[in-house]
Formats: C-alpha cells, sequence, structure tokens
C-alpha cells in the first residue's frame, strides 16, 4: 500500500483558522457536557460568544487574497466581510438565550455545539468558491439549524422545522442539479475555472443552454434560501413556528450566507455579459420587495409582519448584485452591516414579551393588539420598537435609511433610473405597515382585561443586546461614511 503524502502547506490552515475556531468551540462545549452534566447554561453562552470573538479576531487577522484547503477555500475581502458579519450576528443572537422565563431549547448543551456546528457551516460557504464545499457548508448549516428550530419544543416549532427541512432539501436538490449542469459544461467546481472554461467556449452554438440552465437553477436554489418570490412559501410559517430570537437570527445571518455565494456564483455570468441572467435577478427583486409589501400590509400578527418584511429587505438589496459593481457589493455589505442590528433588535424586542399562553389571539403570540397602550405601561420599550420600526421604513437618520441609500445611489450609478423608482416607491408603501404597529402602540387603548405581558420575558441580558441594537440603530450617522470606507476598500481589494 503506498503512504499517503498531505500538502500541508497547500493546505494553508491559516486561512481556515476562524472556522476552525468555531467548530473547535462546538466540540469544546460537547466535551465539557459529556464531562460534567447540568452545568448552567449560562458557561456555555459565554463559551460560545468567546469562541465567536476569538473567531473575529482571526479573520481580522487574514492577508487578503490567499487560498488554503488545496486552492478551494479563498480569502478575499468579500469572504472577511462575510464571515465578519456572519460571526457579529451570531454574537448578537446568541446572549437572547440568558431569559429571564426557562425555555426548552436553552437546557441542552448541545443547543449551543449545533449553533456553532451551524456558524461553521456559513462560515464554510462565505470563504469558499468551490461549488461542492459551497453545498458542503449550506447542508451542515442547514440540518444544524433545523435541529434549533425543533428545539423550541412546540408543535408549531415541530412544524416549523418540518417544513423548513422540506424547502431546505427541495433548494438543496436544485443547487446540486445546477452544479452538476455546470460541471458538465466545464468539467470543474472551481469559479475561477468555470469562467475561463466557458469564455473559450462561448462561441460554441449549444454551448448557452447549459450555461443558462445551470444559472436558472441556481436562481432558485438561492431563492428559496433567501426568501424570494415566489420561492418564499416556508418562510411566514417558519418565522412563526421558530422562537422570535431565531426567526430574527434566519432573517440575517443565513442571508447574508447565501448572498455572498450569489455574488460569487452570478458574478461569473456577468462576466460574461449574459444579460438575461442580470434581468431575471433585477426582475425577482422586484417582484420580491412588491410582493412581500403587499403581503406584509394585511398581516395581523407582528412577527409574520416582520417575517415578510424581512423576504422585502432581501429583494431590495438583491438588486446590488445584479449591478455587479463594486458600489453595488459594498452597498449590499453595507446595507446587511446595518439590517443586523434593527431587524435582530425588533425581534428581540417580541422575544422580551414572550408568554407561554397566547393571551390575545388563538393562534399568534404577537398580534398587534398585543401591544395596544404600551406607550403607557412601557413607554421605554415602546419608544425603542418605535426607533426599529422607523429604521426599517427608512425613515432618516436612522440607520436602514443610510443602507437604502447606498443601495439606491447605486442602481441609478449602474443606469438603472426605473428600477431606483420601483424600490423607493416600494420603501414609501413599507412605512404604512411599519407604523401600523407604532399607531397601536402610541394611540390605540391598553386592553386591562389581558394583564401586562410586555416584561414576561425580561432580563439584563436582553436588554444589553436590545440597548446595543438601539444605539446602532440611533447612532449610525457618525459611523456610516468610516464603515462603507472599510468595506469599500475591502470589496475593491478582492477584484469586485
Amino acid at each position: 500500500m503506498e503512504a499517503i503524502n498531505i500538502d500541508f502547506a497547500a493546505l494553508n490552515l491559516i486561512t481556515l483558522s476562524p472556522m476552525l475556531i468555531t467548530l473547535l468551540g462546538a466540540l469544546v462545549i460537547l466535551c465539557i457536557d459529556l464531562i460534567k452534566s447540568d452545568l448552567d447554561k449560562t458557561l456555555y453562552v459565554t463559551l460560545t460568544i468567546l469562541t465567536l470573538f476569538v473567531a473575529i479576531g482571526a479573520t481580522l487577522s487574514l492577508n487578503i487574497n490567499e487560498r488554503g484547503l488545496f486552492n478551494t477555500i479563498l480569502i478575499d475581502g468579500v469572504s472577511i466581510l462575510g464571515q465578519l458579519l456572519i460571526l457579529a450576528g451570531s454574537m448578537l443572537f446568541i446572549p437572547l438565550a440568558l431569559t429571564k422565563r426557562k425555555f426548552h431549547d436553552f437546557s441542552y448543551p448541545e443547543y449551543f455545539a449545533l449553533f456553532l456546528f451551524m456558524v461553521f457551516g456559513f462560515q464554510f460557504m462565505a470563504a469558499s468558491d468551490n461549488l461542492i464545499l459551497i453545498f458542503v457548508g449550506l447542508e451542515t448549516a442547514s440540518l444544524a439549524l433545523y435541529t434549533l428550530i425543533a428545539m423550541h419544543n412546540t408543535k408549531l416549532a415541530h412544524e416549523a422545522a418540518i417544513k423548513y427541512f422540506t424547502m431546505g432539501a427541495l433548494a438543496a436538490g436544485f443547487f446540486a442539479m445546477g452544479a452538476a449542469a455546470i460541471y458538465g459544461v466545464t468539467g470543474s467546481v472551481e469559479m475561477d475555472s468555470i469562467v475561463k472554461v466557458f469564455q473559450s467556449k462561448m462561441s460554441e452554438p449549444s454551448i448557452m443552454v447549459p450555461i443558462i440552465g445551470g444559472a436558472l437553477l441556481m436562481i432558485v436554489a438561492i431563492g428559496f434560501k433567501v426568501s424570494l418570490i415566489p420561492f418564499h412559501m416556508w418562510t411566514p410559517d417558519v418565522y412563526e413556528g421558530a422562537s422570535a430570537s431565531m426567526a430574527g437570527y434566519m432573517s440575517i445571518v443565513p442571508k447574508i450566507a447565501m448572498m455572498v455565494v450569489a455574488m460569487r456564483l452570478f458574478g461569473m455570468y456577468m462576466e460574461l455579459d449574459i444579460e438575461i441572467v442580470r434581468y431575471t435577478i433585477i426582475a425577482l427583486a422586484i417582484i420580491t420587495t412588491t410582493l412581500a409589501n403587499l403581503m406584509a400590509l394585511v398581516q395581523n400578527d407582528v412577527k409574520r409582519m416582520l417575517a415578510y418584511s424581512s423576504i422585502s429587505h432581501a429583494g431590495f438589496v438583491l438588486v446590488a448584485i445584479a449591478l455587479d459593481t463594486t458600489k453595488g457589493y459594498s452597498s449590499l455589505f453595507m446595507y446587511y452591516s446595518l439590517f443586523m442590528f434593527t431587524n435582530l433588535g425588533a425581534f428581540a424586542m417580541l422575544w422580551v414579551s414572550r408568554h407561554k399562553y397566547n393571551v390575545h389571539h388563538d393562534r399568534f403570540h404577537h398580534p398587534y393588539e398585543k401591544f395596544a397602550g404600551m406607550i403607557k405601561k412601557a413607554p421605554v420599550s415602546a419608544v425603542i420598537m418605535a426607533i426599529f420600526m422607523l429604521s426599517l421604513a427608512g425613515v432618516p437618520p436612522f440607520s436602514l435609511f443610510w443602507g437604502k441609500l447606498y443601495v439606491l445611489s447605486a442602481v441609478v450609478d449602474s443606469g438603472y433610473y426605473a428600477v431606483a423608482i420601483i424600490l423607493a416607491l416600494n420603501s414609501a408603501v413599507a412605512v404604512y405597515y411599519y407604523l401600523k404597529l407604532i399607531i397601536y402602540m402610541f394611540l390605540k387603548p391598553e386592553d386591562l382585561s389581558q394583564g401586562n405581558v410586555v416584561y414576561a420575558n425580561r432580563s439584563l441580558a436582553l436588554e444589553m443586546v436590545i440597548g446595543l441594537a438601539a444605539l446602532a440603530t440611533i447612532a449610525s450617522i457618525f459611523y456610516v461614511d468610516p464603515l462603507m470606507q472599510f468595506i469599500t476598500d475591502l470589496v475593491g481589494a478582492s477584484g469586485y
């Protein structure tokens, strides 16, 4: 038998260090639970935050345009930005486990280990330009996420996990078929090699069918994962069944990872000037933003409204990928940097008001009626929630106003004036359903017969996360320019 020689120089483990740290943290938590069970969850929360913090430091220490894992891991500015947002969003989420009330999911150490395995998968997706490894990262993260949703241990949570699993399996199938179509034409799963083969074969008359076919299959797969219409069917029900904190996390971090994949994947087609892919993405973005806003208008539950809101925001920012410019890609990262604090803060406010039984509605935990008269019984909470709603609506000077402004500016600079007008009109429509909640909190009379449920799940950790999110939302005017410069420098250094 021949000896197997591994070239460790080709592995370049430094490029894998952020992912390996996350993976090691998950294994450490499992080992601690094997040695000593029934430890307080604060230990696991602390270990998880520490792991993510060290991973952020390792990400910031990486050198741009290095490769690792036998040339399949690409460390460029986009990879670094993607991993930083994934890790930062995860750090913002995990303290929400320290709730006043006891919930089934957070009582297991395996919850925190699975959470880190999920983050590892998302990091892998953001750092790889190999279709097989992207698929491996996608499935690693997805399988962990399905389990995390189900661990909330309610009937709706189990239903949500099954729905998400079914739709996730369908998306994985489309991704695999798209990758197979691309591989069948090029004989490669490396994006650099795929572009070169595409360029050499563009003159062949029959080559466009598998090229465009592979792109459409990938659009469907990515559409499922980022909740583009008409692939959004699972989103409101899954968000409703998951805990409010997990729903907020799902609205941000998985979409960041998939948007990075979309940037790399569809960037290949933009480089080849295949305009049908560009216009398909723009059409999907407009349809998603418009229909999601219309659906959000008629919701009776705040969490479902925020679910359709997140779909609308995903469509809004998707346009930036179709532009294929440094400013467009930079605006995408800028948007999600600001959206992360605002949207997770809004869902955290729902998590604060979580209670075991449905008080105001037979089905929903967070109907609008629950927040009626909130300004009288919890004035600080009402003001903070109003700030999050105004920011999501794009009202200046709150953070999402700048995110929308940068995206619209990139769209106008690329000459898509009609698209910019449609997106601006959609932002105006969205103001209505965000103001609806504010009206209930500030102008509707309180239903005294139902009792006070606003602070049912209040804790110091939740207050700190919400306070940080509110501060980032209010004070964005002071840091938005340097942040945009930092993002633009990293995107530009990646050659986008």
